[in-house]
């Protein structure tokens, strides 16, 4: 499971489409609706929020709004329009992670 922290418009259509199939996996173990998944370390962050589910729901927004700047078609009915204004930390180590990951990933 891969959580980006970095936005999704740096991802590139299969990223994107990825990320959203894992973001919904993720709003699915918090709501515990699967047993799988249960201690994912990418889970941490949102577990670790006043309101997990709310937080991941965000999330899942707005990769949903990157999906319409790029006229794809993720399924609407799937998004639970919640927002909250809670940041999760991230730290700058983690953004440098996660850019030299995905260049590696691009360059293949």
């Amino acid at each position: 499971m891969r959580l980006w922290s970095i936005h999704p418009k740096y991802l590139d259509k299969i990223g994107l489409i990825a990320l959203w199939r894992e973001s919904l996996l993720a709003k699915s173990v918090l709501k515990g609706d699967t047993k799988g998944y249960k201690n994912h370390p990418q889970l941490e962050r949102f577990k670790k929020t006043k309101k997990p589910l709310d937080t991941i729901n965000t999330y899942i927004y707005f990769i949903f709004e990157e999906s319409l700047r790029r006229k794809y078609s993720f399924d609407k009915s799937k998004l639970d329009k919640v927002l909250v204004k809670e940041q999760i930390l991230i730290t700058e180590r983690q953004i440098k992670y996660e850019l030299e990951h995905l260049k590696k990933k691009l360059l293949n």
